[in-house]
């Protein structure tokens, strides 16, 4: 593995950006959501979390600002999202998690069976029925403006375009009391149009799970903002292999989308639920 301060990249390329450090023996992994935001977009995530070892921010080759570096090959995006098994297989005692598209990302890859202590998923989904009931429910809550913002971004998709539309949007992703704190973030963050246009082409309509927590390994945690309407949270209930007692459910009060942005004491005490499970605690 290839490294350069406390970046470190896999074979194929896939960044792991250091975040901080336990003496535990746990490597945390984090996988954004989007693509196309970075792995800053779960920066927040990470630190509201709180969990004992190490943490990693993971960024596929070719998303967020992971571009454009000699350890990033050509044709990068032939390699999602299985390139993810590099990222685990890097490090012993791994719990892997991921915010929206980050742990759809995670449940497509079935390498990752039997090769990780811990898996959490963060606003996500087990299949793409999501994209439906989210269509229907963006069409009755309009944003004023969002429309020529949306015709715009159609019209000349770039980084800059897709910004001004995640901002444009943002509206759905926090609830009320987490919208202001929730703009800060996404303006911050690194846009990648290529890595959207790669999931539109190949993975948004047709995800579902190609592995499960089926006899409880890994220990899960499935957590998501009670005021989230992007992805329905539904869906879980539908799949007897997510119904399991090493399967926690959690949901956060008064949280959107990114539900540590709104509650992140919550979000604190669901992956502390997750840590003793894994521990061997519950």
């Amino acid at each position: 593995m290839a490294s350069e301060g406390r970046d470190r990249w896999t074979l194929s390329g896939v960044r792991l950006r250091r975040d901080s450090q336990g003496e535990e023996r746990w490597n945390w992994l984090f996988v954004p959501g989007g693509p196309g935001l970075g792995s800053e977009s779960v920066r927040g995530l990470a630190r509201a979390a709180d969990v004992p070892g190490t943490v990693w921010l993971v960024d596929l080759p070719g998303d967020g600002s992971n571009r454009g570096v000699p350890q990033v090959p050509n044709r990068m995006y032939d390699l999602w999202p299985g390139v993810l098994a590099e990222a685990v297989e890097a490090f012993d005692d791994v719990i892997v998690v991921g915010h929206s598209t980050g742990g759809m990302f995670l449940l497509s890859v079935p390498e990752l069976e039997g090769k990780v202590a811990g898996l959490c998923l963060v606003s996500s989904a087990p299949h793409a029925g999501w994209r439906q009931t989210f269509g229907e429910w963006a069409e009755t809550h309009p944003i004023h403006g969002l429309d020529e913002v949306a015709a715009a971004y159609a019209r000349s998709p770039s980084d800059e375009s897709l910004r001004r539309l995640t901002l444009a949007a943002a509206e759905w992703n926090f609830a009320p009391a987490g919208l202001a704190a929730g703009r800060s973030v996404l303006e911050d963050l690194p846009y990648c149009q290529d890595a959207v246009a790669w999931a539109d082409a190949h993975f948004d309509d047709v995800y579902r799970a190609r592995w499960t927590p089926r006899s409880g390994e890994p220990a899960t945690l499935i957590v998501s903002g009670a005021e989230d309407h992007v992805v329905d949270q539904s869906l879980w209930k539908d799949d007897a292999a997510f119904d399991h007692p090493r399967v926690l459910r959690r949901t956060i009060e008064g949280g959107g989308h990114f539900p540590w942005i709104e509650n992140p004491d919550a979000v604190r005490s669901a992956f502390a639920e997750l840590t003793a499970l894994v521990d061997g605690h519950r």
